[in-house]
Parts: C-alpha cells; sequence; structure tokens
C-alpha cells in the first residue's frame, strides 16, 4: 500500500514538475499566430500584437541561390530585377508552390517577430483555406516545423476570419462569413464552434489583378506589371456603380509600337474588367445560402453577411452582395487583419483551439 501511495506521489511531483517547467519556458517562447497569405503574411506575438505584416514575396540571387531580400522590400523589386534576380511568390492559391522558399520565408518573419535569438522554439497556429488537401496541409505543417517551432496548429481562415470579426461562432445561431484574401475566397456558414458549410473558389484579389492586366491589353494594347495592375484596383476598382465617377492615368508599355504610353482609365471600365471575377464569388455566396438547413438561413436574414480580407475593400462590393442577395451586408472592422487576429485568440483559448483545430 505504501509503495503505491510513493509511486502515485511521485507521478504528481513528476507531473508538477513538468507542468512548472512548461509554464517556464512559456516565459521566454512569445507563440505565435500566422496568416500565410498568398498577398500577405500577418504574424500577430502574444504579448505584442502584430509585428510582421508583410507582403509574401521573396526575392532570390539565382546565381548564388542566396535570398536577396523579403516582405516589402521584395515586393518593391517586383518587374524591376536584373536578369540575375528573380522575385518570387511562394505561395499561389492559399497554398504553398515553392516549399523551401516559404520554409526560408517563414523562418525570416518568425525571426523578425522575436526580434531576439529564439531560446524556446515557439508554437504557432497558422490559418489555412477550408479545400486544402492532406499534401498541401503536410506542407505547410513541414515547413512551419522546419521554421522552427515547437508545436503546430492549423486553422480554416473562414472560422478564424469570423473570430476575428468578432462573430459569435460559439452560439447555436448562423453566421456567414466571406473571406476575400489574395489567393482564395472562403465562403463559410459557422454555427457552435464548428463550420456547416463552406467552399473555397480559387478567385481573389490577385485574380483581379490579373483580369485588370489581359483586360488593359486587349481594349489599349497596353502592358501593365502586377504592382500597376493592383494600384489600379484599389485606386479606382468598384464592384457596383459609383456614385462620383473616378479616373486614373496609367503608364505601361504599347504593345505594338513598344514604346512607353500613358492612359487614362475610369471607374466603369475596370468594373467590366472585374465583373467576371465578382460573378464568380457571387455565385460561391449563392450556392452557400442555397446549401445552408433552413433554421440558419432564418438567422442570416437577421444578422446577414460579414465581408473579411483585403478583398473586401473592393469599393462597393458589399452594395453589389446586399443588390444580389437582398442580406444585410457589413465589412469587418479590420478585414485585412482579421484572420490572424482570430488566430491569435487560439493562442490563449486552447479549449476552443482543439474544437476547431485540422491537424
Amino acid at each position: 500500500m505504501i509503495g503505491f501511495e510513493g509511486t502515485a506521489q511521485s507521478c504528481k511531483k513528476q507531473v508538477n514538475l513538468e507542468m512548472n517547467f512548461r509554464s517556464l519556458l512559456s516565459l521566454f517562447s512569445s507563440d505565435l499566430a500566422i496568416d500565410l497569405g498568398t498577398a500577405n503574411t500577418l504574424v500577430f506575438a502574444k504579448g505584442k500584437g502584430i509585428v510582421v505584416n508583410e507582403p509574401s514575396i521573396v526575392a532570390i540571387n539565382k546565381t548564388t541561390g542566396e535570398i536577396e531580400a523579403v516582405g516589402r522590400e521584395a515586393k518593391e523589386m517586383l518587374g524591376r530585377t536584373p536578369g540575375n534576380i528573380v522575385a518570387i511568390r511562394p505561395m499561389k492559391d492559399g497554398v504553398i508552390a515553392d516549399f523551401k522558399i516559404t520554409e526560408r520565408m517563414l523562418a525570416y518573419f518568425i525571426q523578425k517577430a522575436h526580434g531576439r535569438r529564439m531560446l524556446v522554439h515557439p508554437r504557432i497556429v497558422i490559418g489555412v483555406p477550408s479545400e486544402i488537401t492532406q499534401v498541401e496541409k503536410r506542407a505547410v505543417v513541414d515547413s512551419a516545423y522546419r521554421a522552427k517551432s515547437s508545436e503546430v496548429h492549423l486553422v480554416e481562415q473562414a472560422m478564424v476570419a469570423a473570430i476575428g470579426a468578432g462573430l459569435p461562432i460559439t452560439e447555436p445561431c448562423g453566421n456567414m462569413i466571406v473571406d476575400i484574401g489574395g489567393g482564395t475566397t472562403d465562403v463559410a456558414v459557422i454555427s457552435l464552434s464548428g463550420i456547416v458549410y463552406s467552399r473555397s473558389v480559387r478567385v481573389a484579389g490577385n485574380e483581379m489583378d490579373e483580369a485588370i492586366v489581359q483586360y488593359l491589353k486587349r481594349k489599349y494594347n497596353l502592358l501593365i506589371g502586377e504592382r500597376t495592375a493592383e494600384q489600379i484596383k484599389m485606386q479606382v476598382g468598384s464592384a457596383y456603380p459609383l456614385d462620383k465617377p473616378l479616373t486614373m492615368e496609367i503608364k505601361g508599355r504599347n504593345l505594338i509600337q513598344g514604346v512607353p504610353k500613358t492612359i487614362t482609365v475610369d471607374d466603369s471600365e475596370i468594373r467590366e474588367a472585374l465583373s467576371e471575377c465578382v460573378a464568380t464569388i457571387l455565385n460561391a455566396i449563392r450556392v452557400a445560402l442555397e446549401r445552408t438547413p433552413p433554421e440558419l438561413s432564418a438567422d442570416i436574414s437577421d444578422r446577414g453577411i460579414v465581408l473579411t480580407g483585403g478583398g473586401a475593400l473592393l469599393k462597393n462590393f458589399d452594395k453589389r452582395i446586399r443588390e444580389e442577395t437582398g442580406l444585410p451586408v457589413s465589412i469587418a472592422e479590420d478585414p485585412l487583419a482579421s484572420v490572424v487576429l482570430g488566430t491569435s485568440r487560439m493562442l490563449t483559448d486552447f479549449k476552443l483551439l482543439r474544437k476547431i483545430s485540422i491537424e
């Protein structure tokens, strides 16, 4: 009997020691929440807030294989590099397209988030698109482990975007979220901390930029780069007629004469260029509404749809969705940071993390 009690006590002591050791380690480790996006990567450090918000771009020297620049600095180089330097987007359509480069980019951002040498490897929670395959999941997890993390948890972007937008996802009522990122648009209906219906379409911000490039090539024989296309989308892009017309001067290369050329475009032309992308996203929303159980549909008709992600900032997109669906539509307070803010909640709420983690 004494032997049994002694064993139980020593086990208890060992558990307590392990817990104390873990809590001691957590003082040195800064757990991180990461929104590994196609266009931008955001990193939230526990106790510090958002510490990294940079484009997911890496500039590499092809001759030496060395990284020349990462993030904002690399974006400045897009389309302006000499032959031996290439600016790469290692993420495509919300998933990893270049494994090695993503790993190095993640390691760089994690190091930057810590701002010093890491004594202890951090725990990391990463948001991923809802229709991600097993192989793509594995690639994200492996990249994070190779970038020196101790634990990796994956959560669906639509779910954490809803948390970041302040929706009551744990309650037994329907919440509809549309997260329009750079590579994917995630549409989801959420109730009781679970996803009732989700759909991911690979049409989002980057596809819109490409549509603008193709439209100007077709209509004006003008070739522009992706940075210029993004500026056009942000300045004069819209999904629904504006109250006050907007125009913008665009500089590019004339495809026929091969010389630089300047033209002026207005918002109606860019709206026409974006019409197909907008229609695809609207269709995904319509399908989600058709597949929603009637009780939750009633909740959505009261609460409406919440938009998050950079694409939510496209002028009058909320009006267009309201026009098409007849439902109230609102934009999250900070649409660009919704995913990372929702993911950061997982660093303190492990009970919820266990419920919604997909890896």
